[in-house]
């Protein structure tokens, strides 16, 4: 008898995941499955495939596998060791009847044999269904589209088989419901509009990964949105009150007396998310040029009456 290597059968490395597995076998599933492959070798490959499957797929079978077979290669002559496993497994087939069982190779039966063999579809379940691949996809959306939520018209490509077996691209348009208060990552996910399934399995799932476009006001930093707000000198010195704007409307902010540049004032609960990150105000003071001989004379004068050394934590 000789070794398989269910790895290279499924194009997979040994230490792939969990995830990486199904997914090629999704992938080489379809590229097989005699109802719609017109490859010449098309069922002997799908058996081969449904065959690596049932081991890979299965931790504890995995396991035995790998711990066995980490001395041989594919091709090689190989029997198992007596008693080398006392448990009896249970498999489970993608697209075999009963009798098709059967006719796993020798390999398999010598390992895993003497199992209760059923489908996903009952004990006699003879067709194949999978499910369709999950799709993902970027939307991009304003602060305020983000901030208020809104109704997308999208555009959505998604590969089918035709009646021929051939892979095709369709395009269909989905109205898409963003909630508010989404952020910037957020996944929003459409039930069955994903990839077809194959023989009459569901369909998969398209997740819309939100993209927020940059605004000319304001950042986002996870749920919360900034906004640099310009200052004159004396509004920072003496104190005020400012209208500012925010993605729910202006709103009345005290600027208090003494004020820094760079300085951070906070409006609660006026950011994105649920609950509602903040919304912070960063303070900058410009100062407004001395074009004039008297502009420049006030700032001469405010030298004299105001001794101000902004360096002196440098000193000494």
């Amino acid at each position: 008898m000789k070794f398989k290597d269910y790895y290279q059968t499924m194009g997979v490395p040994r230490n792939a995941s969990q995830d990486g597995i199904k997914r090629a076998y999704r992938k080489l599933a379809r590229k097989y499955h005699p109802d719609v492959s017109k490859e010449r070798d098309a069922e002997a490959r799908f058996k081969e495939i449904g065959e690596a499957y049932e081991v890979l797929k299965d931790p504890e079978k995995r396991a035995a596998y790998d711990q066995l077979g980490q001395n041989w290669k594919a091709g090689q002559d190989f029997t198992p060791p007596p008693n080398w496993d006392t448990g009896n497994f249970e498999f489970r087939t993608h697209g075999f009847s009963s009798a098709d069982a059967d006719r796993f190779s020798d390999f398999f039966e010598n390992l895993f044999g003497g199992g209760v063999f059923r489908t996903g579809r009952g004990a006699q379940g003879a067709g194949f269904a999978m499910r369709g691949e999950d799709q993902h996809a970027k939307i991009q959306i304003s602060l305020e589209e983000a901030y208020h939520g809104a109704t997308r018209t999208i555009q959505v490509s998604t590969p089918e088989s035709d009646h021929y077996g051939n892979v095709v691209r369709k395009t269909r348009s989905l109205q898409v419901k963003i909630p508010p208060g989404v952020t910037q990552g957020q996944q929003i996910r459409l039930a069955g509009q994903g990839g077809t399934g194959v023989g009459g399995g569901p369909a998969g799932d398209l997740y819309l990964e939100i993209e927020l476009l940059p605004h000319r006001l304001f950042q986002v930093e996870g749920k919360d949105i900034y906004l640099n707000l310009p200052l004159a000198p004396w509004e920072a010195a003496l104190g005020t009150k400012l209208t500012v704007p925010t993605l729910g409307g202006k709103v009345e902010l005290k600027i208090p007396p003494g004020s820094q540049s760079g300085q951070k004032l906070r409006l609660k609960g006026r950011g994105l998310g649920k609950p509602p990150g903040d919304q912070y105000v960063i303070l900058q003071i410009v100062l407004p040029k001395a074009r004039t001989e008297k502009e420049r004379e006030i700032y001469q004068q405010m030298a004299r009456t105001m001794p101000f050394n902004p360096r002196s934590h440098l000193e000494g």
